[in-house]
């Protein structure tokens, strides 16, 4: 029976120890695991950017959400202001002394012995300054626009030529209170007064006195 003889056994018998040796091993799976990280590092980074990206994205939609808010705000307020100024304009025309209608309604106020000698006007306008909103330790308290008082007062000076002067006075008075225009423009808290009345006088003819009417208007805040 012949005899093998394996010249090369014992470099293989080193060759197979070399590849079983633990060390090599360890330093295989080493490599293999910094390679690992190496590629979740490189994939963290990558997603760390464009996470930076869509927040720069964002952050620059919500500024310009925030100037078009503020804008709209702004607008929103202006429009506000312009919209209360109106409405004032429209109500101060609305309620504004009317001078023609006043003049008519004189025209038919007629008293036997009784001429209207003067009429005289007085508009006269208390302006209240704006005030701005506060806040104290509990609460916010509101301001207020600025407003403009409104007092109107119509003095009719008259001429009372009766038989027996002074007698036409109230009854004058008492027509100027009943017409329709007074009554709607004065309302029922503001009566006509009489404030002042002369003695009776003569200037060389028909003896007469003299007097005056007030009619002060209802106070108009605007």
């Amino acid at each position: 029976m012949p005899i093998r003889i394996n010249l090369l056994a014992e470099a293989q018998a080193e060759e197979e120890q070399r590849r079983k040796d633990p060390v090599k091993r360890v330093i295989g799976i080493g490599v293999i695991l910094v390679l690992v990280m190496l590629a979740w590092a490189s994939s963290l980074q990558l997603k760390s950017l464009m996470a930076r990206s869509e927040l720069g994205r964002l952050e620059r939609q919500i500024a310009q959400r925030t100037n078009e808010f503020q804008q709209a705000t702004e607008n929103s307020r202006q429009l506000a202001e312009a919209t209360r100024k109106l409405e004032s304009l429209h109500r101060l025309a609305c309620n504004r002394l009317l001078y023609g209608s006043l003049l008519d309604s004189l025209q038919q106020i007629a008293v036997n012995d009784v001429r209207l000698m003067r009429l005289k006007t007085e508009q006269t306008y208390v302006m209240t300054e704006a005030t701005k909103a506060k806040t104290n330790a509990t609460r916010v308290i509101p301001g207020k626009p600025a407003t403009a008082t409104e007092r109107i007062v119509v003095a009719l000076d008259a001429k009372d030529s009766a038989v027996n002067p002074g007698d036409q006075v109230n009854k004058f008075k008492q027509a100027v209170m009943e017409s329709d225009y007074f009554q709607s423009a004065l309302g029922k808290t503001n009566e006509v007064r009489l404030t002042s009345l002369s003695p009776p006088q003569s200037t060389g003819g028909k003896p007469f006195v003299l007097f005056s009417l007030e009619c002060r208007y209802p106070e108009q805040t605007r």
